[in-house]
């Protein structure tokens, strides 16, 4: 009984040290709030007594310059905290313009998340704190009176040849209303999986929002994993195939996929309407890729086509050809969206480019920024309204 005794003391030195920050709460000592946002300026915080340097860096703190594979590009730079005599570093900014920023606390050169906000948004393998600045821009960031489901669906892809993970988006009323829905396919970009829309783009969010403002119809989401080695995310522990992206046979697999596995499925265990003017596909970056290959592979299919931050690589001796073919199958929209900072901002002018020289009406729209989850979110509040008209 003595040693659980001095067992259970000793594991009660370790918890309070580990979640000082947690306990506080129920040790009379003041909370810490982390950020706490006023009107027109934000303060985080963190308890690191021991600590040397604590610096915070994220989509908010001022830039620098950094060579990478894809040029020189501008990454998130950090501010550093000051240290009271308690051992609670602060610092105190002017509140960011409204959006959705992700930051980590620096500790001895050490990343940390804030473990003082439960806000937190999965990218890939990376957990990170969030700063969601309310505004105009995010207001349809923030949940909705009337909030549709998100599904996690397994389906079986003959295809891949794998059991794999999707997410399926229903709107509010969906379960009890009768009636069948156009369908949204939106694809994530490299190191992303079947969450990044509902995790980093708050998808499931700003549909709720579009819908119940009636600027959008009310639609379905499918938002699969891009990943043909994966079943599903990493985060489910589930074991990956080998795959070469370099065998020319598996070059559209995962577009393949697309048409012969989801599609099908969806359009059988969903209420949907399953004709092409009901249907669009969508995508971000390598997402992006996938919309257009699936467009110029399967011409018709879908009536709406949105590429997001993405273009033409290299020498596509067939482009023309699948542009015309696309151009005689017929379609309603073509979106194609890029930032000015984007590293693909020249590919995807030379999709612009050809779209226009084969006579191919669509929209190019361009913003200012680059290949960042702002900029994706900004997109899909902008062309979800204009689906299925």
């Amino acid at each position: 009984m003595k040693q659980k005794i001095v067992f259970a003391l000793a594991l009660l030195t370790v918890m309070t040290g580990l979640y000082a920050q947690e306990l506080s709460n129920f040790m009379n000592r003041k909370p810490i709030i982390s950020p706490e946002i006023s009107a027109a300026e934000v303060t985080f915080r963190l308890l690191a007594p021991k600590a040397d340097t604590v610096k915070i860096t994220g989509g908010f703190t001022p830039t620098v310059k950094m060579k990478t594979q894809w040029g020189e590009m501008d990454v998130p730079g950090s501010l550093t905290l000051t240290k009271g005599d308690d051992g609670l570093w602060s610092i105190t900014l002017p509140l960011p313009e409204a959006e959705l920023y992700t930051y980590s606390f620096l500790v001895d050169g050490v990343p940390i998340n804030d473990p003082n906000n439960i806000l937190l948004q999965r990218d890939g393998t990376r957990f990170l704190s969030v700063l969601l600045v309310p505004g105009k821009k995010t207001e349809n960031y923030f949940e909705a009176n009337k909030r549709g489901n998100l599904h996690q669906v397994w389906y079986e892809s003959p295809t891949i040849g794998l059991n794999r993970r999707m997410f399926i988006y229903t709107p509010y009323g969906y379960e009890t209303s009768g009636i069948k829905y156009p369908v949204l396919y939106l694809l994530h970009g490299a190191g992303g999986d079947e969450d990044a829309w509902s995790s980093m783009g708050r998808t499931r969010q700003i549909l709720d929002n579009l819908i119940e403002k009636g600027l959008a119809k009310p639609m379905i989401c499918v938002m699969p994993n891009g990943n043909p080695n994966q079943m599903a995310a990493k985060t489910t522990a589930l074991p990956e195939s080998d795959f070469d992206m370099r065998d020319p046979a598996k070059r559209n697999l995962y577009v393949n996929s697309i048409v012969k596995d989801i599609v099908p499925y969806v359009e059988k265990n969903f209420r949907v309407l399953a004709d092409p003017d009901h249907r669009a596909i969508a995508g971000l970056s390598m997402g992006g890729g996938h919309t257009i290959s699936v467009a110029n592979e399967y011409p018709g299919l879908f009536q709406y086509i949105c590429p997001l931050s993405m273009g033409l690589w290299g020498e596509q001796t067939d482009i023309d050809e699948k542009l015309q073919g696309l151009k005689k199958a017929g379609y309603k929209l073509y979106w194609l969206a890029c930032g000015r900072k984007d590293f693909v901002w020249e590919s995807a002018q030379k999709l612009d480019a050809k779209l226009t020289e084969n006579g191919l009406k669509h929209t190019f729209f361009v913003t200012e920024g680059g290949h960042t989850w702002a900029n994706w979110r900004a997109y899909l509040n902008t062309f979800a309204p204009l689906l299925f008209k």
